[in-house]
C-alpha cells in the first residue's frame, strides 16, 4: 500500500479549476518530484496534503487513513509526521534562528529545554549551519534562510518531507547546495520526500520518480530516464524549455505558481 494516495481529487478557486481529477501515489521511502508549469497546482497539491487547503471532491489518504475530511485536530496529528519547507523559508523575523528551528517542537508540546536545544543543534548540523542559533533571520542570505526552514522541518523528525520550490530565487551555488542537501537528507534520515519544482536539473538529480501535472491532472509519472525519453509533446516541451506554439508565454509568466 502506498504511503500517500490522491484519488480523483478535484479543486477549484471560483472559476479557476486547478484539478479535474488528481490521481497520484507516493511510495514509502521514495523521492518523488512533481513538475509542471506555473499555475498548474503543484503547491496546491502539497497544501491539500497537510490540510492548509481543503479538497472539493475525491480523497487524500495517508498511511491507509483518509485524511481529506479531517478537522483541525485530526490534521494536527498528521502534521506531526510531515515536515514542510515553504517557498521562502517562512521564518519568523522576531525569533532567532534557534527559536525558529525550535518552533515546531514547541508547537507539538515538547517542554524539555535540553531536548529542544539538542534537537535544534542537531538539525542545524544536518543543514550545515552549526553554531548559528543566535543569528537573526535578517542577517541571513536567501540560501541560508531556506536551510534554516529545512532545519525547522526536520527538527520534529518527520516521516515525510515536503519541499515547495526549494531552489526558487537562489543563485547557482545555493541551488547546488540545496539539491545536495535534499539528497543527503533522503539518505541520512530515510524519509519519504515530495519535491515541488520547475528546476529540471535538480529534479533529475534528486528523484526516484518524477510526475508532471498539466491540465488538472497527472500526465506523466516515471523515472528520470523515462522522463528524458518521453514522447508526449507537452512533457518534452516542458523538460526542454520550449513554449508550445499555441501558448502565450506572457500568460504563463503572469499565472503564478
Amino acid at each position: 500500500m502506498a504511503l500517500i494516495e490522491f484519488r480523483d481529487v478535484k479543486k477549484a478557486f471560483g472559476p479557476k479549476v486547478v484539478y479535474r481529477g488528481l490521481n497520484l501515489e507516493v511510495e514509502r521511502g521514495e523521492a518523488l518530484t512533481v513538475i509542471g508549469g506555473s499555475g498548474q497546482g503543484k503547491s496546491v497539491m502539497i497544501k491539500m496534503l497537510v490540510g492548509l487547503l481543503s479538497v472539493d471532491a475525491g480523497t487524500i489518504s495517508f498511511d491507509g487513513q483518509v485524511i481529506s475530511g479531517l478537522d483541525e485536530r485530526g490534521f494536527a496529528r498528521v502534521r506531526r509526521r510531515i515536515g514542510l519547507l515553504f517557498q521562502g523559508g517562512a521564518l519568523f523575523d522576531s525569533l532567532t534562528v534557534g527559536e525558529n528551528v525550535a518552533f515546531g517542537l514547541r508547537e507539538l508540546g515538547e517542554r524539555d529545554e535540553t531536548v529542544i536545544r539538542e534537537r535544534v543543534e542537531e538539525s542545524l548540523g544536518y543543514v550545515g549551519l552549526e553554531g548559528s542559533s543566535e543569528l537573526w533571520p535578517a542577517s541571513l542570505s536567501g540560501g541560508m534562510k531556506k536551510r534554516v526552514g529545512l532545519a525547522r522541518a526536520i527538527a520534529v523528525r518527520p516521516e515525510v518531507l515536503l519541499y515547495d520550490e526549494p531552489t526558487t530565487g537562489l543563485d547557482p551555488v545555493n541551488i547546488a547546495r540545496i539539491t545536495d542537501l535534499i539528497q543527503h537528507l533522503q539518505r541520512t534520515l530515510d524519509v519519504t520526500s515530495i519535491v515541488v519544482t520547475h528546476d529540471m536539473p535538480s529534479a533529475f538529480r534528486i528523484s526516484d520518480r518524477i510526475a508532471m501535472i498539466h491540465g488538472g491532472g497527472i500526465i506523466f509519472s516515471g523515472t528520470p530516464r523515462e522522463l528524458a525519453s518521453a514522447e508526449d509533446p507537452r512533457v518534452r516541451d516542458f523538460v526542454h524549455g520550449n513554449v508550445p506554439e499555441n501558448e502565450d508565454p506572457s500568460a504563463v509568466m503572469e499565472s503564478g505558481a
